[in-house]
């Protein structure tokens, strides 16, 4: 059953990045549901290495983009070379032009080349001076960024941010995780990393599983819920007001389906409940909240906001 495989798939991942579970199932979510997936972390919890495994278990090419100041859009959609022997142009491909890429330290690049990605996550094509190039059926973007640096850092626009499915926060991982990945560093380091014990997910397979999620019931009152959560973002209550300068797009409400629907499926249910929209909808609507210079005077965050429309809310 395509269910039992990326089961399979996430134990691997599991045995690999250890004590960040929620990541891998985020990862997982996202290459099913065919959106692009922001992780915000510290240095050193196993950001970059996560999507490299996925794309160890992923057939499909992937690349890494290291953003850095001096970066140029070309660097990443590719750019135009003459050819002296046909006196013509060739378009030569960046590498967006890839199944997964890996944009690391996305905040580290100025705007112009944030701002290359827009129509590849937006449109999942690129366009150059005359001509439009379309990118792989399968593309996912995961980009990384880190939270404790801000100077040399440019921070994403709005409407970049809301081109990402989701956006998770990545903590440190506990003391007994913390004592496995010291095992798992030290049993890598002594012999060769093992290659994963199952065969790739095939493209077929993801499409599959993405058909399978949008066939899962969903009752009309959680549909009903989902609309009415993006809806409280914004026409928040009296308390909320203060905080929120602007609330989700349709984007979200898109994303919440989506993304309820996935989790729903991932855990072997065969319908949508509120606790599949609960379950992310601070991921989905946290980076699409504008909040106030009130909100972030009084250190009230876009976390703090989410959980508290979910307990106004009404619960169907």
């Amino acid at each position: 059953m395509n269910r039992e495989k990326f089961t399979e798939v996430s134990q691997w991942l599991n045995s690999q990045i250890v004590g960040q579970s929620k990541l891998i199932d985020r990862l997982l979510t996202t290459l099913i549901c065919g959106g692009h997936l922001l992780v915000e972390g510290a240095p050193g919890l196993a950001k970059t290495r996560a999507i490299k495994e996925l794309a160890n278990v992923v057939s499909g090419e992937f690349h890494r983009i290291q953003f850095t100041p001096d970066l140029l859009p070309s660097d990443v959609t590719g750019t135009e070379i003459y050819r002296p022997e046909t006196g013509a142009f060739e378009f030569q491909q960046g590498p967006i032009f890839n199944n997964l890429v890996l944009a690391d330290e996305v905040n580290r690049a100025p705007a112009k080349v944030q701002s290359a990605l827009l129509e590849a996550m937006g449109e999942q094509q690129v366009s150059i001076g005359r001509e439009t190039y379309s990118l792989p059926k399968l593309f996912m973007v995961m980009a990384t960024q880190n939270p404790i640096e801000q100077e040399g850092t440019y921070p994403l626009p709005e409407a970049q941010l809301d081109r990402f499915l989701m956006h998770i926060e990545v903590l440190y991982p506990d003391a007994e995780a913390e004592a496995r990945i010291l095992h798992l560093v030290r049993s890598e380091n002594a012999n060769q990393p093992k290659q994963p014990p199952m065969r790739p997910l095939t493209e077929e397979e993801i499409f599959s599983a993405r058909k399978e999620t949008l066939e899962l019931h969903m009752a009309p009152s959680v549909e009903e819920y989902i609309i009415a959560l993006v809806m409280a973002t914004r026409n928040p209550p009296e308390k909320l007001k203060p905080w929120l300068s602007y609330g989700a797009s349709p984007r979200a409400t898109i994303a919440l389906d989506q993304c309820a629907r996935t989790v729903a499926w991932l855990a072997g249910k065969d319908f949508v409940s509120p606790d599949d929209v609960q379950e992310v909808a601070h991921d989905v609507l946290r980076h699409r909240l504008i909040v106030s210079f009130e909100a972030l005077a009084e250190d009230v965050s876009a976390n703090t906001i989410v959980s508290d429309l979910l307990d106004w809310v009404p619960v169907p």
